[in-house]
């Protein structure tokens, strides 16, 4: 069961059982091209998920029947001048950000077009799910701009630094089969099952501890490209905010009365 959706332009938050929100692209007409005020509400979802301790997992989806986000609103940067593209620039900065920056494990349920600035919002997750429609590439150097959500430091964390090159100097657009076999989604779903399944995982996800959850995302998410000592020591401090949780005391309790646990979050 969902509770009423909360609804602002371009984006809907959807609450559902267990802790798992979802937040909806919901500007079907351009394909949620991401235009100033898009940006602006997806940073303004993303800060009110972030602060919601009942949130566990968040799904990123779309209402879009042909795409995910097919990236920035180009009809609009074509009318911006350069000191209006210069004030725009953390608006847009703060929605890929916004979803980056989520405390919780991150979902993005992709079908049809993810590019550009909408595979980066994709990238920005922490898993990838695709359904066997999604086309997904960072096309920008192809009108003259570089990948400006994330892309060029997240897509070489997810492939490697010379696949990543390849992707973005070439401009090409990949579809979901490759685009598993490169690492670039972590799995492909039948037709129109993007979000179901994305949901299903969620649930999966929110069914463990909330603090071990936040814990375990800031420890992998610090800890990227760190030696191993000093990744080692990431880990530790994230232990430690577990280690004496009511979270981790319900957790041992609960599997030694052979139970399901009753998080209490904290």
């Amino acid at each position: 069961m969902q509770s009423q959706p909360v609804e602002s332009e371009f984006v809907t938050v959807r609450r559902h059982d267990g802790g798992v929100a979802e937040l909806v692209l919901d500007r079907p007409k351009a394909m949620n091209a991401v235009s100033t005020q898009m940006a602006r509400a997806i940073g303004a979802a993303c800060a009110d998920l972030a602060a919601d301790a009942s949130v566990r997992v968040v799904v990123l989806s779309s209402a879009a029947e042909r795409a995910f986000c097919v990236g920035a609103d180009l009809k609009e940067r074509n009318s911006l001048s350069d000191a209006e593209l210069v004030r725009q620039r953390p608006t847009t900065r703060g929605a890929y950000g916004g979803v980056l920056e989520l405390p919780m494990p991150t979902i993005a349920a992709v079908h049809g077009f993810a590019l550009g600035g909408g595979f980066e919002l994709a990238l920005a997750c922490d898993v990838i799910v695709a359904d066997e429609t999604a086309v997904v590439g960072l096309p920008e150097v192809s009108v003259g701009v570089i990948p400006g959500g994330g892309g060029t430091q997240l897509l070489p964390r997810r492939v490697g630094a010379a696949r990543a090159a390849e992707l973005i100097f070439t401009a090409r657009r990949v579809e979901a089969a490759e685009a598993l076999s490169l690492g670039l989604v972590d799995s492909v779903v039948p037709v129109g099952t993007d979000t179901a399944e994305a949901l299903d995982l969620a649930g999966r996800m929110a069914a463990n501890s909330p603090v071990g959850l936040r814990a375990a995302k800031r420890a992998l998410r610090l800890g990227h490209g760190m030696d191993l000592a000093a990744g080692l020591e990431i880990e530790d401090a994230a232990w430690r905010t577990v280690a004496f949780s009511g979270d981790r005391a319900e957790g041992v309790a609960a599997f030694n009365e052979k139970r399901k646990p009753n998080w209490p979050g904290q």
